[in-house]
């Protein structure tokens, strides 16, 4: 393995703005090199933190032709899952799912929401988010629109843990246009019991398609909010899907989805409300989703795929990885989940009320995997 500089062109509103070079470890075989670092062999359910892996519905019994983007939860009745599902993402007829699992198995999968807006028109659904808030009931946000740059978020409410789910409605409009809620990943409470959802927009100017990150606050569980940012103005990264991390003392680090080959990040000291200009990390992205949680002993947990867009086996979707870190800033790939032709993608992860981690991923857009790790067996 060795340093190759890769340079990537950013683009903003339509034009050229200048090129970004970035020293970029990529899994290249090379002996006499140092390895930063040494990706882990396929996993095995029983090697060392690998409790279980598991098929939410199996694919021989697929409730829809394709699936994606999918979000876990705990309830006090047990785990909860939901993602979209339908023909084909942007199909109009691709709605919101969920299974419970309170026993140790997933219940059949059910349609909750779809995008029929009237008798003629519907619009298909996107990323889901459960989030259950300390107070308050299970929230399940959810995009409505033709595309990315033309949804809107929504959400709906349960007060039993996912059996029953209220009327939907839109989160309305804020200074950056529609509401979207959490954009792929969960919230987090603070302490005041307010709600920082992270979130981002794909805009259009001219021809290009450029990405942006900002976060939207609710202190009254969703029918008010406030928006901060976008925080990656002018010449920065087309960043998107943030996933927020927590240290002591009020800080913050986000990690995101980039076009530029890496994921990157940016850090608050004062709780969310401001964030430091946004810089690569160490580890690749095939501008792919990832999702990351903080774990009760202060370790960051980060479920990726180690891999850039294009070249040989593996490349883009095929491999999906698990890395921890410390500090946020030094990470060690501790886990191989997937490693195989074909696409898996867009994780979620948790930690329960039992200390253990549950992932849910795209397992080739035919079903969703779920997975379940021991965290204090793996060593960073």
């Amino acid at each position: 393995m060795k340093w190759i500089k890769m340079v990537f062109k950013l683009e903003s509103t339509g034009r050229t703005i200048g090129w970004l070079m970035l020293g970029l470890m990529i899994p290249v075989s090379c002996s006499d090199n140092k390895i930063q670092y040494q990706i882990p062999d396929l996993v095995k359910e029983g090697d060392r933190g690998y409790l279980k892996s598991e098929f939410i519905y199996t694919l021989d019994n697929k409730p829809t032709e394709q699936c994606h983007a999918s979000t876990i939860e705990e309830t006090p009745s047990g785990l909860i899952a939901a993602w979209f599902g339908g023909p084909y993402e942007k199909h109009p007829d691709v709605g919101i799912w969920i299974s419970r699992n309170s026993d140790g198995n997933w219940t059949k999968p059910v349609e909750v929401v779809n995008g029929i807006q009237d008798d003629s028109l519907q619009y298909p659904c996107w990323n889901p988010v459960l989030f259950l808030p300390d107070e308050g009931p299970l929230m399940l946000f959810y995009k409505v629109g033709p595309s990315p740059r033309e949804w809107w978020g929504e959400m709906i409410t349960s007060e039993d843990g996912g059996l029953s789910w209220s009327v939907r409605r839109k989160l309305g409009k804020g200074k950056l246009g529609h509401l979207l809620g959490p954009v792929k990943n969960k919230p987090v409470q603070m302490s005041d019991g307010s709600i920082l959802c992270p979130s981002s927009t794909e805009l259009i100017n001219g021809d290009s398609i450029y990405w942006k990150v900002h976060f939207e606050l609710t202190r009254d569980l969703g029918k008010n909010w406030a928006v901060i940012g976008p925080i990656n103005e002018g010449i920065t990264f087309d960043a998107i899907q943030p996933s927020i991390l927590t240290y002591p003392g009020n800080r913050m680090q986000i990690l995101c989805r980039t076009k530029q080959q890496v994921i990157s990040q940016s850090w608050s000291e004062d709780a969310g409300m401001n964030w430091s200009g946004m810089t690569a990390t160490s580890l690749p992205n095939p501008n792919s989703g990832t999702d990351a949680v903080t774990l009760n002993d202060g370790r960051q947990l980060l479920v990726y795929n180690h891999t850039i867009r294009e070249g040989g086996f593996p490349s883009g979707r095929q491999m999906l990885n698990v890395a921890i870190s410390k500090d946020g800033t030094s990470w060690s790939p501790v886990m191989t989940l997937e490693k195989s032709e074909g696409e898996y993608s867009y994780p979620a992860v948790i930690q329960s009320s039992d200390g253990m981690v549950h992932i849910t991923y795209t397992y080739r857009r035919e079903s969703i995997k779920h997975v379940i790790i021991n965290p204090f067996q793996l060593a960073n």
